[in-house]
């Protein structure tokens, strides 16, 4: 009798051991799993049970949370979507977040550790902190004159402050409004097909996903390439250039749309955008020269976050003579974000030194504490101050005298570079419309912005499109707002981008496109 008791004992004790053995394997080591299976909705329930923090503009909150008093209770919302979405990205509970609401996923959904009483006690106690805050780096007036400028048409600008990063403005049309995609019902899923299926992409951030030729705008790389070589020692001294230029090695000639091009200065090249005086510099400069300066201007950088991942800007690192030719002056295979060109723009406005662009400026809890900080940080010095100098005299020329004169501004200095570029089997497509500039108010130390434009506009006439009109009048605005300087009347962009030069342009102008 006592063998049986011990004997049903000890299988007693085996019975336990194992359910505490099974219990630990599934509360320890298979805890994970069953967390992320989709049938545990035991997260999702958690995650939206309290309010998202909020994603600031200029101290204001651009979002906020719905309480449904569904089991998925709190449901996004956005102020001015369309205008912000470049920025906010989308909170949907059907299809997860994208861009800030992605990278700052963990301060606002109050997960991160830094918003516990203490680090590591909400990972103890596996409770949450309330929603922390974001705070952008974003000016809404730039914000706002930009989406403005762009309209209707497709494109997207992006605005950087030269001396610390601080992106002022991120925009990309045609939009959406992240609103739609919040909450989990039928509307959200044919909102989210609709959205995928429009030919238009409104999902796609152009200012830093998108890449594009630059086109001329790419000639202030070339320019300071040829300026830190010593290939060019004086600017107003006439160059050995033919109009047309025969690409080395090659039958295929390269003219181009203004007048005066032939032996110009690379003063009077650069304010009239002559390709053939560009592409021979390039040459004669060198690949190794040129892809030395677009690497440390960013371009083939692939690692750049603001936090959002950013798209490499291209520029080959093989090439021959010809290749080079047409890379210098932003054609062939040589590809750029908006930010990118942003970021030349502006390590010209401050000297040579590009600065890591940044979208965030701090996070924060609920109640406005400082969780972390983002302070500039300087990536690497492109160029030398005295180029960076005798660029700002080409870029002010191009505005004052040349093909920039659309983004003048009374009341400050402004440097720019338009850019028409080609694309499309055999130059077949809409040119697209860069302009570049930076701008510095009077009586100002430095200047204060640094502005890419780009508008692909597939709807215009190939004769109606150029940098100086189509992008030029988008960037004024945007700089004007950023110097906070009184805006202009709003003009029609078609009357814009048909402007001719003006009778101080390059000796008999046929009026042609000029990039």
């Amino acid at each position: 009798m006592t063998s049986c008791i011990r004997r049903a004992a000890i299988v007693c004790a085996l019975l336990l051991v194992a359910l505490l053995v099974n219990a630990t394997r599934i509360q320890v080591f298979q805890a994970g799993s069953y967390d992320d299976n989709p049938a545990n909705r035991r997260q999702a329930i958690a995650r939206y049970s309290q309010a998202r923090g909020d994603i600031l503009v200029g101290g204001a909150p651009v979002t906020s949370s719905e309480d449904t008093g569904e089991q998925l209770r709190f449901e996004r919302r956005y102020r001015d979507g369309p205008l912000y979405a470049p920025v906010t990205g989308f909170a949907s509970q059907a299809y997860g977040t994208s861009l800030l609401e992605n990278t700052e996923d963990e301060i606002l959904a109050g997960t991160d550790p830094l918003l516990g009483p203490v680090p590591g006690w909400n990972d103890l106690t596996r409770d949450r902190s309330p929603g922390g805050r974001v705070v952008t780096t974003i000016n809404a007036a730039a914000q706002q004159a930009a989406f403005q400028g762009l309209g209707t048409r497709k494109g997207a600008v992006a605005a950087i402050e030269p001396a610390t990063g601080r992106i002022l403005a991120l925009v990309s049309t045609p939009s959406y409004d992240p609103g739609r995609l919040s909450g989990n019902d039928a509307s959200v899923k044919e909102a989210w097909t609709q959205l995928n299926a429009d030919p238009e992409k409104p999902l796609l951030n152009r200012a830093i996903h998108q890449t594009y030729p630059p086109g001329s705008t790419f000639k202030v790389v070339t320019a300071a390439a040829a300026l830190e070589e010593g290939v060019v020692g004086d600017v107003d001294r006439p160059t050995d250039s033919p109009d047309p230029y025969r690409l080395p090695g090659s039958e295929a000639q390269l003219s181009n749309e203004a007048d005066g091009c032939e032996d110009a200065s690379v003063r009077y090249a650069f304010e009239w955008s002559c390709n053939t005086v560009f592409a021979k510099l390039g040459v004669e400069t060198g690949l190794d020269a040129m892809a030395g300066m677009a690497q440390r201007l960013g371009f083939n950088e692939g690692r750049l976050t603001i936090p959002l991942p950013v798209s490499a800007s291209n520029f080959d690192t093989r090439m021959d003579d010809a290749q080079l030719a047409l890379s210098s002056v932003g054609q062939f295979d040589t590809r750029a974000t908006p930010l990118q060109m942003a970021m030349v723009a502006a390590a010209v406005a401050n000297g040579g030194s590009v600065k890591s662009p940044r979208l965030v400026d701090r996070t924060t809890t609920d109640g406005g504490a400082t969780v972390r900080t983002a302070g500039a940080r300087t990536l690497r010095q492109a160029m030398s101050q005295s180029t960076a100098m005798r660029l700002r005299e080409l870029m002010t020329g191009a505005v004052e005298e040349g093909t920039g004169k659309n983004a003048a501004i009374p009341g400050a200095t402004v440097g720019g570079k338009t850019g028409t570029a080609q694309h499309g089997v055999g130059n077949t497509g809409t040119p697209y419309a860069w302009f570049i500039s930076w701008a510095q108010a009077d009586g100002a130390l430095e200047p204060a912005v640094a502005v890419a434009v780009v508008v692909e506009d597939a709807a215009a006439d190939r004769a109606d499109i150029s940098g100086g009109g189509s992008a030029a009048p988008i960037a004024k605005a945007v700089m004007k707002a950023a110097l906070n300087l009184p805006a202009a009347p709003r003009s029609d962009p078609r009357r814009d981008a048909s402007a001719k030069p003006s009778p101080a342009g390059p000796p008999g102008n046929r009026s042609r496109r000029t990039g």
